[in-house]
């Protein structure tokens, strides 16, 4: 079986601009006055090279940067940094030999920062031993992580043709749940059909929940057999030359079926609050205010102490970035950025429901990357979340079910749901 031609031409996507991350982190050495940089975060040494090996350090200096890896790498790391286009030398040392080196290298360049959050205390202590006293390490948060959190083009195609691998992969998982499966059957299927489409993987861990498990927001899959009328919750995403996506639907097993109204009424609230927060998103918007937009309509409708998580976060090499959408957040939104926006009410014992997307944050709004259907049961346009549906129908939907979009081509949809208007586009190569 070949893989949907609106998802196989990968190499349509366009280009990587490396080109200036490393002038833009030096401007940030620059401002916080650091003589040099050593990035040990390999999330953040690959976002700067383009270097993927699982071995590997990035010193940056005003004027020059040298990756350190070791003996397994030299050769893949030249060839990754030419295609790249990162102007850095490649030192291929034993493990044992690094520590020495960076000393040599930075001697002479003031204070040296470190990424605190990827460093452990170990570590540092053996750095400070081997570079001397004399040398300043200075901790620091979030450099590298502040510049990835606005995409350029090439990453915001990667992530849409991410999130189409896993719009087509939801088809599979409705058609098993229309069965007596189980939750582990499904997560494996999906995970599987990702990869048969184009993906390098998933994004994380897929997260199937039935019944009385879709009350747990993380639930681990399981041999629990999904039952016909449930409520399921399918979490899941794909990975496309890194880049990752997320996307939630809640479903009912059994077309047909008849959910029962309690867990219908909190599908519901979930619909109508993602609505409201997804109309929130835009330029220049507090991440605080999303979650409270998403919030109130769930408080209102009597749930307020059952929506347990924040509202959204960034996606990009890394599942979880900037910026943060919940409530005690101080990100301001920016053009560039993608984000989920993903409200969920859960009742111990008995169900959840949550609805989540991946969408590009706009000067007037966002535009919506995961196009699947939000219906409770997504081939019936009918039940709980069928105002959430309709956001894949038109033409851009009609599209890709027919097949007919590469991963690169162009094509925008406008929708209405509850007063809120966005279009989606995938960027021209």
């Amino acid at each position: 079986m070949s893989a949907p031609p609106a998802l196989a031409a990968f190499a349509a996507l366009p280009p990587l601009d490396f080109g200036g991350r490393l002038g833009r982190l030096r401007h940030q050495l620059e401002s916080e006055g650091l003589g040099a940089f050593l990035v040990t975060n390999l999330v953040n040494v690959r976002y700067l090279t383009g270097f993927i090996g699982s071995a590997g350090m990035l010193l940056v200096e005003p004027d020059n940067a040298v990756l350190v890896t070791d003996g397994r790498y030299g050769f893949q790391a030249n060839q990754q940094l030419g295609r790249s286009g990162v102007t850095a030398r490649v030192e291929a040392v034993a493990a044992a030999e690094q520590d020495e080196l960076l000393g040599d290298l930075t001697r002479g360049l003031g204070e040296v920062g470190l990424e605190a959050g990827h460093i452990t205390w170990a570590r540092q202590r053996a750095l400070k031993r081997t570079w001397g006293r004399a040398k300043a390490l200075v901790p620091t948060t979030g450099v590298v992580e502040r510049l990835r959190a606005l995409k350029d083009r090439g990453e915001v195609a990667r992530v849409a043709a991410a999130a189409a691998v896993a719009d087509e992969a939801l088809k599979l998982a409705q058609a098993m749940l229309e069965g007596r499966t189980t939750e582990s059957e499904v997560a494996a299927a999906i995970e599987a059909e990702m990869r048969r489409i184009g993906a390098e993987g998933p994004a994380f861990d897929t997260i199937v929940a039935s019944g009385p498990n879709a009350a747990l927001p993380h639930h681990r899959p399981g041999e629990r057999r999904i039952r016909r009328g449930e409520l399921v919750v399918l979490d899941f995403g794909a990975r496309v030359d890194g880049y990752r996506s997320d996307m939630t639907r809640t479903v009912r097993a059994g077309e047909g079926t008849k959910v029962p109204a309690a867990l219908e009424r909190i599908a519901r609230a979930v619909s109508a609050s993602q609505d409201a927060g997804l109309s929130a998103v835009r330029d220049g918007v507090p991440g605080s205010e999303v979650d409270r937009a998403c919030r109130e309509v769930i408080e209102a409708a009597g749930f307020g102490e059952y929506f347990v998580h924040g509202t959204g976060h960034g996606v990009g090499l890394d599942i979880h970035e900037a910026p943060s959408l919940a409530r005690a957040s101080r990100d301001i939104l920016s053009s560039g950025q993608v984000v989920t926006v993903e409200p969920g009410i859960y009742l111990p014992g008995a169900g959840g429901a949550r609805t989540e997307d991946t969408v590009l944050v706009t000067e007037a709004g966002c535009e919506v990357l995961t196009l699947a259907p939000k219906a409770l049961h997504a081939g019936s346009g009918g039940g709980g979340g069928a105002r959430g549906g309709r956001r894949a129908a038109g033409a851009a939907g009609a599209a890709r079910a027919a097949g007919k979009r590469t991963a690169g081509q162009t094509g925008k949809r406008a929708s209405k749901t509850g007063g809120a208007r966005w279009q989606r586009s995938l960027p021209t190569t």
